[in-house]
């Protein structure tokens, strides 16, 4: 089994549209997320989690590779079993350099869906599975929206605030290592404008 003991990087922050275009695919999403999550693994043990054959997701690694989102785990595995990490506990990039190169706005479209639908995945998971993690998790487990009226440069600054406290927290407690004690938790911050809030 690899082991953990390089540490990713903390973010890469991608302004290529044709490296989010890679990343846009929904398994090479979910195959980098998995790495993120669990550590370094096989294309077949990731094939097994994702239900796709191990051809498929090594294809997928691959492609994710050429971007530079994972890598092959030197001195694992052997030419028909190989193991591959993620390089970053996260993605991100900037909307507006993205939407002003050709075909970035279907990919920002996309990447947006992904994680909609992500977000939509974590909440009917921790819903579906609170009644099993006790009253301590109970307390804790925290659901909070905020309607507040800034301008898009405040709007930014205070995204910028919280991903600061957000990644503090990361590095002092990151998701591919589990401490004794400690269960996954998901922390999902949206800053998003609306000209009306919906009914």
């Amino acid at each position: 089994m690899a082991t953990r003991d390089d540490a990713l990087e903390p973010q890469v922050q991608v302004s290529d549209v044709r490296a989010l275009r890679a990343l846009a695919h929904p398994l090479r999403n979910r195959l980098l997320g998995l790495l993120r999550l669990h550590g370094p693994a096989t294309a077949s043990g990731l094939g097994r989690r994702v239900g796709e054959s191990s051809g498929s997701t090594s294809y997928h690694l691959r492609q994710l590779a050429a971007y530079g989102f994972v890598e092959e785990v030197e001195d694992q595995g052997t030419a028909r079993e190989r193991w591959w990490r993620a390089r970053h506990r996260m993605t991100s990039w900037e909307a507006a350099d993205v939407l002003s190169q050709e075909g970035g706005a279907e990919v920002e479209d996309e990447l947006r869906r992904q994680q909609l639908a992500g977000h939509a995945r974590v909440l009917t998971a921790w819903q579906a599975q609170e009644a099993e993690l006790g009253p301590a998790w109970a307390e804790a487990a925290s659901l909070s929206d905020y309607a507040l009226r800034l301008r898009p440069d405040q709007a930014k600054a205070l995204t910028r605030e919280l991903s600061t406290v957000l990644m503090r927290w990361l590095a002092e407690h990151p998701a591919d290592r589990p401490a004794e004690g400690s269960d996954l938790v998901s922390v999902l911050v949206d800053v998003v404008p609306l000209k009306e809030w919906p009914a």
